[in-house]
């Protein structure tokens, strides 16, 4: 059948014994109202500055979204999800906004729109380039439609009466003129959605003639003819461009567009199109890809390439398909386009002195390619500056190592070669780099002296800098750093003598601050209430420990308000998620900050303080392969060895009882759940929610591991804790979104080790949540997967016999 959402009657076992199998068809519930508050506090707003940052827009998220808007049809094709009413991209991803506000930061008043209707969702948020607009989308239910506003008269409009399109490729984009945006649009002639015929006409048919096509585990791919015509109908776009008093002027002809990009100059647009023949084996990102220049007006000017189907590549995480790969224009040239190319068939096992090289081409692009620069490693971007000066940005994800190299853009000159690091050590992290019209930021003066942005990973914790970094002397002067007991993030920064910094603490919500580079004087820009008023007096600690090898771990403590070791030992609830390093030393980094203001998510374990447990949020759960050995090789043993010295450390404060200890995660975090459960008698229950348990399901690699599972077998039967299935006497909680799209934790997974528990007398409930992907989204979900995790951990934990 196609690829249509599946309508699925939900399955909720019931009854907290492990004798009997049940099945309840229950309704929605909620959690104690101490989960139900936090659940629906206000979000905390997000801001966003125009190109100078005189003018801020504060934008306010809804809350989670009812189970009959999550009910809506979707439909899978291609790897993309679908909302077939509005043609949009159907994802768990922020950027949604109900609430628009903009402020004038030098008068500070702040001011809303004109001309919005009364409800609104709005998205794809993008000032004009030069600041003095904004263009936007409203998602509405029948579609989604093209707005701007004007920041100066405050006055928003709707440009067409015709829909966006919005399921793939970029929705709108100025035209580097501040006048024009252009847009994707849905073709108004293509008439009804196509019907599949219930009588076949053939079987579907694969085929492989001896090639080696190794594959990772995908959703919702093509299947048949049928889904390849819902594609087709979905993604197809026109192209229009539209001025700010709604004139639109068609550019080319409809296609399915996988990027358009305007030259800096706004003289050409680099076009990249999907083509056939489309794959039933991997998404669309691997389908084939014409990248052509157009004029402004849509002429075609230069065929670039014609990439073929990529569902022949060899495993590894730095395969990459051979031919022109990441075209992009040279943001500091007005016309010159750039692009990389593998120099090793796009194998990295394949020993070259250089894996990749980078080429550019001028207008009229009718010269040959110009190959400045070849790479060592893997290329993964350009910091483009002017015609002297450029980034190239290398790494290596299998020796987890970057590099930096400064040359010339216009003939390839290094500059200045930087050592390289390992990208696992945060601690050494020079950040991101700042940028202005898409270009770096310079300081003034002849010499290549740059800015960056970065978390500021220490022993003592995150304390965001801005940095001063002169490229050729390789001189670094921090500008800025967060000062405890607040964390201080620079969120605007353009090199006029002040920055602008989300100030945060663990008692105080984060607000904006101006902040002098001078003299440090702060002024106050917003006035953010705080979401969590019932979170007030929760007592936050950022914990350092030792595990037996030596790796320093951290974790996040909450502990109740008004709690006091002579209150006894507490409940306890641990949450994690495992990371793969090559190196001890990076393993054991301090990761996060004591002075971070509490943000729950429904991943968040912190809504149990006020239910009595102590919290462990983010505690490391590192595994560790140095040299030859790879981390997985001695998976189980390191995630026991990172949980037993956990709850030692926390049993010898005092605030936690041996005997009281849950564990649980979300993901990979639900896989390590299981196997703690299968291998240890450390808890005395588990939470594991949308898992992947039987890597048999994952043969060509999943998480960190590029190795098959025909190389290594025992490494995957291993990790399986479905292979363990007999062991796990823990009671463990499963739950999963019945259509989670997520790659390897297919559904199916959940239910599998159900089955396996029960059928060896184990204590197990499986809660299949109707309409949910990867992560749950509707506020019922949400609410009744906390009840269910309330009841587990009250039953099974607090008040365990």
């Amino acid at each position: 059948m196609g690829m249509k959402s599946k309508i699925l009657s939900l399955l909720l076992t019931t009854g907290i014994t492990s004798c009997v199998y049940a099945q309840d068809n229950l309704k929605y519930q909620l959690p104690p109202k101490s989960i139900v508050d936090l659940v629906d506090a206000p979000s905390n707003p997000t801001t966003e500055f125009n190109k100078d940052g005189s003018l801020m827009l504060i934008l306010k998220a809804p809350g989670y979204a009812s189970m009959q808007h999550v009910a809506q049809p979707v439909i899978g094709v291609a790897g993309i999800k679908i909302n077939p009413a509005n043609n949009s991209t159907e994802s768990e991803v922020a950027g949604v906004y109900e609430s628009i506000m903009l402020k004038d930061i030098k008068t500070g008043k702040e001011s809303a729109l004109q001309g919005l209707p009364e409800k609104y969702r709005i998205s794809n948020i993008s000032w004009s380039p030069d600041g003095k607009y904004f263009a936007f989308t409203n998602n509405d239910m029948k579609g989604v439609e093209l707005w701007y506003a004007d920041a100066k008269t405050l006055q928003a409009k709707k440009l067409s009466n015709e829909f966006l399109n919005d399921a793939f490729g970029v929705t709108l984009q100025w035209n580097p003129d501040s006048k024009h945006i252009l847009a994707q649009f849905i073709i108004s002639s293509r008439g009804q959605q196509p019907v599949e015929s219930i009588v076949p006409t053939g079987p579907v048919v694969q085929e492989n003639l001896g090639v080696v096509t190794p594959s990772r585990t995908y959703q919702y791919l093509l299947q048949n003819p049928y889904d390849e015509s819902l594609m087709e109908y979905f993604l197809t776009s026109q192209l229009k461009s539209v001025d700010l008093s709604g004139n639109a002027t068609d550019i080319s002809v409809p296609k399915i567009y996988s990027k358009v990009a305007y030259s800096p100059n706004g003289k050409y647009l680099m076009v990249q199109t999907v083509q056939k023949p489309y794959s039933y084996l991997v998404p669309i990102n691997y389908f084939p890809l014409n990248t052509d220049i157009l004029d402004a007006s849509g002429k075609l000017v230069k065929a670039l390439y014609q990439a073929p189907l990529a569902d022949k590549l060899p495993t590894g995480f730095d395969v990459v398909a051979t031919g022109p790969r990441a075209y992009e224009w040279r943001a500091d040239a007005p016309e010159t386009l750039a692009w990389a190319e593998a120099q090793d068939e796009g194998n990295p096992k394949n020993n070259t002195p250089f894996h990749d090289a980078l080429f550019t081409l001028k207008a009229p692009f009718k010269a040959a390619p110009k190959k400045i620069f070849l790479i060592a490693s893997r290329y993964s971007g350009v910091e483009w500056g002017n015609e002297k000066y450029a980034i190239v940005k290398e790494r290596s994800r299998k020796t987890r190592m970057t590099k930096l190299t400064v040359i010339n853009p216009e003939n390839g000159k290094v500059v200045k070669a930087m050592p390289g690091t390992s990208s696992e050590n945060a601690y050494i992290d020079p950040g991101r780099f700042v940028h202005t019209s898409h270009r770096l930021l310079f300081d003034k003066g002849t010499r290549p002296v740059v800015f960056t942005i970065g978390n500021g990973a220490s022993p003592q914790g995150d304390r965001p800098f801005i940095m001063k970094w002169d490229l050729i002397s390789n001189k670094q002067d921090t500008l800025f750093k967060s000062k405890a007991p607040f964390y201080e993030e620079p969120v605007f920064f353009n090199n006029t003598g002040t920055v602008y910094i989300s100030k945060e603490s663990a008692e105080e919500t984060p607000n904006i601050y101006a902040v002098s580079l001078q003299d440090r004087t702060e002024k106050k820009i917003t006035d953010f209430a705080d979401p969590y008023p019932s979170l007030k007096g929760v007592q936050k600690t950022l914990l350092s420990y030792p595990r037996k090898d030596g790796i320093k771990l951290s974790a996040t403590l909450y502990l109740p308000k008004d709690y006091k070791k002579e209150d006894g030992p507490l409940p306890v609830l641990i949450w994690a998620y495992p990371r793969e390093f090559k190196s001890l030393s990076a393993a054991g980094e301090v990761k996060g900050s004591p002075y971070r203001f509490t943000r729950l998510a429904f991943r968040s374990p912190v809504y149990w303080v006020t239910r009595g447990y102590a919290i462990l949020d983010n505690a490391d759960m590192p595994v560790v392969g140095e040299g030859k050995n790879e981390p997985n090789d001695t998976f189980l043993e390191q995630i026991e060895d990172n949980a037993q010295s956990l709850i030692n450390y926390v049993v010898n404060m005092g605030v936690a009882d041996r005997k009281r200890i849950a564990v649980g995660g979300h993901s990979y975090g639900a896989f390590m759940t299981a196997n703690l459960l299968a291998h240890t008698d450390l808890f005395a229950a588990g939470i594991a929610r949308s898992g992947a348990y039987n890597r048999t399901l994952t043969p060509f690699g999943f998480q960190g591991e590029e190795r098959t599972f025909w190389e290594v077998p025992e490494v995957y039967n291993k990790m399986a804790p479905f292979n363990f299935a007999n062991k796990i006497k823990t009671p463990i909680l499963l739950t999963h979104g019945i259509d989670d799209d997520n790659s390897g934790t297919f559904p199916i997974q959940s239910e599998r080790l159900y089955s396996a528990i029960k059928g060896h007398g184990g204590t197990v409930r499986l809660v299949m949540l109707p309409k949910e992907f990867h992560g749950y989204r509707s506020r019922e979900s949400v609410m009744h997967t906390f009840w269910e995790q309330d009841r587990w951990l009250e039953t099974y934990v607090k008040n365990k016999k």
